[in-house]
């Protein structure tokens, strides 16, 4: 076992020979005391010393109990409240930390006698709350069952009271919280805050017993009061109200509630308005507290009423718990009362004290960081580049065109495929060219007979006649033959097949000169990009940019401005100008209709104006439109 190392200078010995049982008299007032107890202080006492009176050879005790805050305080020491009883510490914390009975030998350091140390815990619905710890001579006749037995059956005694204290409380709460709630119902009653002041100073007066109560809201300059009970108007400039609002002021600046007289909890404050508010009259006792809402307080409700009937510690957790309930409502409708320009008064008072106040340190990181943040925007440069949607055309686009009325016979290709020079893309119904051509043929040849029949009659006029007949068909089989060939459609160039699907319009007709097919070489290709209207004044012949292909945004290609128009054409609500570009270079397989977006390089600018210039120009814009 621990030991402790004390000289025992409190008398031992003279315990030793003088402690016992004590007797039956001495009890008996114990147990009047114990029964006719009005606290929990007194309580303790009285229960401590019958533990010690019941226990031989008890030379002291110390009872411990956990205030609100966790720690653990002396509730009585038994014989003497005086007596220096630290020396049991060590066996009340070994009880606590263990939760049960703990027993520690005390070794005599003069003479024979040897002491233990009982300590025993106090469970409360499974919460050590408290310790008892008896300092006890080792006797021949020393029984630790008895004694351990002894502190279980007490401590019944102990728990009970500590139960009816804490349900004591509980009813006080409980009892507080339903008044507060009845005075709050008073003020919903009511939309207009001037009504729901003089409804609640009324409330608070009657059921406090209060000679007035009076209510003022925090202003630019201190506390302008609103509301007096039992008036349904003051005179602003008056000394009474002068005082009270000193008194307001008081209490508002302190944060704290303020009594005269002091009451239990409010002696550090200073009360020299309210002093003055008591004695200026026949009121003497004046309490203030605090009205608060989630930005902190708005204003202070003072009640006054006779000395023979001063406040108590209860009257004042009442109205507190009150003033933060009730605060929130009258600042709602105090709100709902301001105009505008009150409002934004308002809101830039209560940011200025949350940014310089002494609270809210995480609104001022938020704001110090937003500074930051500004600060680099507007001093930082970046490249200025103007997005706009792009896609990739040919540079050259060949088209292929129906050469005369007529109907499709065939379609060999469709967008996508690579075709060479001469190859057959189309071709046309050629059936009536073929019967026509074979038609001035044999036309041909029959004149030719008769022209063979004319000269051999020497018929020089038929002759004549019939050689006119025959360079007519010639020239009618020749062109025959022509739309023949011409019925054939060719790629012109080596390229892509950029547009022309005719693979669902077999037998279709189509007219002469109706654009068949496109074709664009593989060598050869410019960016088209929809620059917005917004961004087109930035944009200049020659400036440089990028663009970043759907298929590769990886990659990224160069090109350069080459074109402006000056036709804009709308999409989705909006204008776009088309501008078009020169590739400078590019290892990617490139095709024509490949989609992206571009970005054309403008110069170095100010981060915050890059990022921000739209709402500027859609601002000044909106302000040119509404200036007369």
């Amino acid at each position: 076992m621990d030991t402790l190392d004390h000289s025992e200078k409190d008398g031992t010995r003279d315990r030793t020979a003088d402690s016992g049982k004590g007797s039956a008299g001495d009890d008996a007032v114990l147990w009047a005391s114990l029964a006719t107890a009005d606290n929990l202080a007194t309580f303790c006492s009285c229960w401590l010393a019958l533990q010690c009176s019941q226990i031989q050879q008890t030379g002291a005790g110390l009872l411990l109990l956990q205030s609100p805050e966790g720690s653990y305080r002396p509730a009585a020491i038994w014989p003497d409240a005086e007596k220096d009883v630290s020396y049991l510490s060590p066996g009340a914390e070994q009880a606590i930390r263990e939760r049960r009975g703990v027993v520690r030998s005390i070794p005599a350091t003069t003479g024979p006698i040897a002491r233990v140390h009982v300590a025993f815990p106090i469970d409360v619905q499974g919460n050590a709350v408290g310790v008892v710890v008896l300092d006890v001579v080792s006797h021949a006749n020393f029984d630790l069952k008895t004694v351990f037995r002894q502190l279980q059956w007490g401590t019944g005694w102990l728990e009970a009271a500590l139960l009816r204290q804490r349900a004591i409380g509980e009813i006080g709460l409980l009892a507080r919280a339903n008044a507060t709630l009845d005075m709050l119902a008073v003020v919903e009653e009511h939309s207009n805050l001037q009504t729901a002041a003089l409804a609640l100073t009324n409330e608070v007066a009657a059921r406090f017993g209060c000679e007035r109560v009076s209510l003022g809201f925090q202003e630019r300059r201190g506390i302008r009061m609103r509301a007096m009970s039992h008036s349904a108007w003051f005179q602003r400039k008056s000394e009474l109200v002068d005082t009270l609002e000193n008194a307001m002021d008081e209490a508002f600046d302190q944060r704290q509630p303020v009594s005269y007289p002091v009451v239990a909890g409010t002696e550090r404050r200073i009360a020299v308005a309210h002093k003055e508010l008591a004695c200026s009259g026949r009121i003497r006792s004046v309490l203030s507290v605090l009205l608060s809402a989630a930005n902190g307080p708005i204003g202070v409700m003072t009640l006054e009423r006779q000395a023979s009937y001063p406040f108590d510690t209860e009257a004042v957790q009442t109205l507190q718990l009150l003033g933060t309930l009730a605060g929130p409502v009258l600042e709602l409708q105090r709100g709902s009362e301001r105009w505008i320009a009150g409002r934004v008064a308002t809101n830039a008072r209560s940011t200025v004290t949350a940014i310089f106040g002494p609270r809210r340190p995480a609104f001022k990181l938020a704001v110090l960081s937003a500074l930051a943040l500004f600060g680099f925007l507007a001093f930082a440069n970046t490249e200025f580049r103007v997005s706009a949607k792009s896609v990739l055309e040919g540079s050259i686009q060949r088209a292929a065109v129906a050469p005369f009325d007529g109907f499709i016979a065939r379609a060999n290709v469709r967008p996508g495929d690579i075709v060479h020079q001469g190859d057959v893309l189309a071709s046309l119904d050629d059936r009536d060219l073929v019967l026509e051509s074979t038609r001035w043929e044999m036309e041909v040849r029959k004149l030719q007979q008769k022209h063979r029949d004319a000269q051999a009659k020497h018929d020089r006029l038929n002759i004549q006649v019939l050689q006119a007949q025959i360079d007519q068909a010639e020239a009618q089989a020749s062109l025959a033959r022509d739309k023949l060939a011409r019925s054939r459609i060719v790629a012109a160039v080596d390229g892509f097949v950029v547009s022309g699907d005719l693979s669902q319009m077999l037998g279709a007709p189509v007219q002469q000169g109706k654009v068949l097919f496109e074709v664009a070489p593989l060598s050869s290709y410019r960016v088209v990009l929809r620059v917005d209207e917004e961004d087109i004044r930035h944009i200049a012949i020659g400036q440089k940019g990028t663009l970043a292909l759907t298929g590769a945004a990886g990659q990224k290609v160069p090109f350069s401005v080459a074109r402006l128009t000056s036709v804009a054409t709308a999409e989705d609500g909006r204008n776009y100008f088309r501008v078009e570009a020169d590739l400078l270079s590019s290892d990617l397989p490139l095709r024509p209709g490949m989609e992206g977006i571009g970005k054309i390089e403008i110069g170095e600018r100010r981060l915050l104006w890059v990022l921000g210039r739209n709402l500027i120009e859609r601002t000044r814009l909106l302000i040119w439109a509404w200036i007369p």
